[in-house]
């Protein structure tokens, strides 16, 4: 069997501490989904209002991350580097639990706004310790193969995000599936000591990395040249889009009450949140344009692998949330079943496992297994994958029978692993028209086929994270930092998609006297978002080759 061409052996044990980590990410992150209908009962608010725990969230990633590059670019010092990639993340996750305790102070008293802050604290924690961490796994081991190691975080990350609902929902209402009326009772003092849990296990996560011999310092000891030109355009954008997004926070003061200045309200605010998307459009190509002309002043940003990446993570997290997102409201239309929000959770609950079933699958090259091994564990690990979450939702007593089916979704997952040959750029390519043809199926089918279709979405989302990010990063050399940087400000994706297709949703529904219509149109969103990722694969391909990088070649066809 033909060995790789470069062979840079694997840090495990450094490795296994950095997932372990990962884990709590997930599991922590997944709770948000038991709070938005705590918050929208309890404090009185509407269905926006209460996504807004949402929002505070992935904005946060954003601004975390454009704090530390305007803190790089004052001080002349990337702070990441500066710290290294080991104090990064045990400094992240002990701010991630300053944030748990501004979040039990915030319910003891009895404020909505003060537990927003809460979780916005935490969530610039997270932010640090991703910055660090996604290029701290790409440097514990071979380069070509940095793309599994993320997959196995993102693996152990997925298992938090699937089990860490159910165990949440556990721990407040004693059931997985919580009737209104039990939110509406949930006493405040289980949620202070949930988030006290929350906080331990944050600092407990900060000293298992902080006093892990395992694990090395790393970082990058070079001076990073400032990018102001870069920083002049994101602080720009940032301006924009707090104007923008405070014309859209603005107009919920106004309660039309006939039908057509309703719409026409919507319409307006669906206008605002265009004029948000076509910000970061244009700053971002903006850059990637100017920047090839004269780069000098763009810092990473003069990489157009990095740049067109940027997008490609923005528009990715987009579509992962919005599908998610979106999905119990389509389950909700008769076409679709009709379903109860209770009775939609197995589906909800088989889209975040398909997370899992892919980077399972995706992480088995870490091991390095050989050929004929390799080949049973792509069939074997998905499998058993999909039989974890079956069985865990049927120990929480939801029935799983509509989607023992849902099966060969997973075997063609399983095809797609064989053709694509754990190579980044030809990975991302095939999943990304996957994704694009299972939602236009969804949107010309009703029924199981459509649901099914919709639901495998989360199987071709899985495992474009690693491909994604090691692609943009590949040859930025003492820039990788900074580009790790301005990747994760790109998670404010979440924030901004799934609202569009929301709004795009209620428009649609409001010209149609159909049932349904506007939730299943505005799947439309998601075909442009994975289109646009199949061809950043394409392309990002042939940019690198220009630069004399080539993953595809430096890896065997059969590892």
């Amino acid at each position: 069997m033909e060995q790789q061409k470069t062979s840079i052996p694997t840090n495990y044990g450094a490795l296994s501490t950095l997932v372990t980590v990962f884990f709590f990410w997930g599991f922590i992150a997944a709770g948000n989904g038991v709070f938005i209908p705590f918050c929208k009962h309890y404090f009185h608010l509407d269905q926006f209002q209460s996504q807004l725990v949402d929002f505070a969230f992935y904005s946060a990633y954003y601004l975390g991350a454009l704090g530390m590059f305007l803190y790089a670019s004052i001080g002349g010092r990337d702070i990441v580097a500066q710290w290294g990639y080991k104090k990064s993340i045990v400094y992240g996750l002990c701010f991630s639990a300053l944030g748990a305790v501004s979040m039990i102070l915030a319910v003891n008293g009895n404020t909505f706004t003060g537990m927003l802050v809460g979780l916005f604290i935490v969530a610039l924690g997270f932010s640090l310790q991703q910055t660090a961490a996604n290029p701290f796994a790409l440097t514990l081991g071979d380069p070509a193969t940095g793309a599994n190691r993320i997959n196995l975080g993102g693996s152990i990350n997925s298992f938090g995000t699937f089990i860490g609902p159910i165990i949440v929902a556990l721990a407040l209402f004693g059931v997985t599936k919580a009737a209104d009326d039990q939110v509406n009772s949930l006493s405040l003092d289980k949620i202070s000591i949930l988030y006290g849990f929350v906080c331990a296990l944050f600092l407990g996560a900060a000293a298992l990395f902080y006093f892990s011999n395992k694990v090395p310092s790393g970082g990058d000891s070079e001076k990073t040249e400032k990018a102001n030109k870069a920083l002049v355009a994101l602080l720009i954008m940032t301006v924009l889009l707090f104007v923008v997004f405070g014309f859209v926070f603005n107009t919920y003061k106004e309660n039309p009450v006939d039908d057509v200045a309703k719409k026409a309200l919507e319409l307006v605010r669906m206008k605002w949140l265009f004029a948000g998307l076509a910000i970061i459009l244009v700053t971002l190509l903006g850059s990637y344009f100017v920047a090839r002309n004269n780069n000098e002043g763009w810092g990473a940003m003069k990489y157009p692998q990095l740049v067109l990446g940027m997008l490609a993570i923005f528009i990715y997290v987009g579509v992962e949330v919005a599908i998610g997102s979106n999905l119990s409201e389509l389950l909700k239309q008769p076409a679709f079943g009709g379903f109860e929000s209770s009775e939609a959770a197995p589906y909800v609950s088989m889209y975040w496992g398909s997370l899992m079933i892919g980077r399972w699958a995706g992480a088995i090259n870490v091991f390095r297994p050989e050929r004929t091994m390799k080949n049973i564990l792509l069939l074997v690990v998905p499998l058993i994958a999909f039989g974890v979450i079956i069985l865990i939702n049927s120990i929480a007593q939801s029935d799983m029978s509509p989607l023992y089916w849902y099966v060969i979704c997973v075997l063609i997952l399983v095809g797609a692993f064989y053709i694509t040959q754990d190579k980044p750029a030809r990975t991302l390519f095939v999943f990304s028209v996957l994704g694009m043809g299972a939602m236009v199926l969804g949107i010309f089918t009703e029924g199981t086929m459509a649901t099914y279709a919709f639901l495998s979405g989360g199987l071709f989302c899985s495992v474009m994270w690693p491909c994604i990010f090691s692609l943009s990063t590949a040859g930025l050399g003492k820039y990788t930092t900074q580009g790790s940087g301005f990747l994760i400000m790109m998670i404010l994706g979440g924030a901004i998609i799934p609202p569009i297709q929301g709004k795009l949703s209620d428009l649609i529904q409001s010209g149609s006297s159909e049932a349904g219509t506007g939730i299943h149109t505005s799947y439309w969103i998601t075909v442009l978002c994975f289109a646009y990722l199949a061809l950043f694969a394409f392309a990002v391909k042939r940019i690198l080759q220009k630069q004399g990088i080539d993953y595809d070649a430096n890896v065997d066809a059969g590892h």
